[in-house]
């Protein structure tokens, strides 16, 4: 195991003014994701039968909820490139289970994550309301693992995979796998799909450790949000979009992992 992954933060000690805060940060933020949530489900009772796959109108509404729930939180987020308007993927580095209100804020995906999360209490529940693709990595089930890929692709939904497969202490890009890539090249979907790499990259709130906003190993959900909804104040995330490539302009899954790996990495300092 390498250094940072057994690296431990100290616990937050979360005095009077930061329970106060909690106090109104908690339930704010929890209505606005419900009724957020509540208003996705009646949309789609009409959404579903009249469009289908299709989702023309509830992204919109997880978007805005996204957004407001970082306005709450009080974390600046920063916008730089553009969100790319022809069909594809998006691929990103993953720092924290924040990357699902960050990156739903600033485009309109829908995420692909590890089955595990569906059972998550709360969050489980709103990843499946909102359209997430989950996976199991087991090698026996990738063949219809890259079939839901492909149907959810040609349904012109535009997934995003986080190729490093873990989230991390926000201050490392992980070797990209190139294995999910594998989605793009299948019965011709190479030849009408774009990939666009994302770079997020959080920076603390002064004075905190650096890797405040990083979520790895078996770091408690609770206690991690909890410190956020208590923090006096907070930094910022910087999501930057590179250009869109297509993904037959490679050979194959290892030559546009190594691409878009490539990319992420140029928006990092250093």
């Amino acid at each position: 195991m390498s250094d940072w992954r057994a690296a431990r933060m100290e616990p937050a000690r979360i005095g009077p003014a930061g329970w106060l805060r909690v106090a109104w940060k908690g339930p704010a933020m929890a209505a606005v994701v419900y009724a957020g949530l509540a208003l996705l489900l009646l949309v789609r009772l009409v959404e579903a039968p009249v469009c289908g796959r299709n989702r023309p109108i509830t992204p919109w509404i997880t978007q805005g909820v996204c957004r407001a729930a970082l306005a709450i939180l009080g974390l600046r987020c920063i916008r730089r490139g553009r969100a790319m308007a022809v069909p594809g993927a998006v691929v990103a580095n993953h720092g924290s289970w924040l990357d699902i209100f960050t990156l739903n804020a600033a485009q309109r995906i829908y995420f692909v994550s590890k089955s595990e999360v569906a059972g998550w209490p709360g969050i489980g529940w709103l990843a499946r309301a909102t359209g997430t693709v989950f996976i199991n990595r087991k090698g026996s089930e990738a063949k219809a693992q890259q079939q839901l890929f492909e149907e959810r692709l040609r349904a012109g939904h535009r997934l995003l995979f986080f190729p490093e497969g873990t989230s991390t202490d926000t201050l490392r890009i992980l070797p990209f796998k190139s294995t999910l890539f594998a989605a793009f090249f299948t019965h011709g979907l190479e030849h009408v799909l774009h990939i666009q790499p994302v770079t997020v990259r959080y920076t603390a709130p002064q004075g905190e450790d650096p890797r405040f906003y990083g979520w790895w190993g078996d770091m408690d959900f609770g206690s991690h949000l909890l410190k956020l909804l208590a923090a006096p104040r907070h930094g910022q995330v910087e999501i930057t979009f590179h250009d869109p490539v297509p993904a037959d302009g490679f050979d194959g899954r290892k030559g546009l992992a190594a691409h878009c790996e490539a990319r992420v990495r140029s928006a990092w300092p250093g």
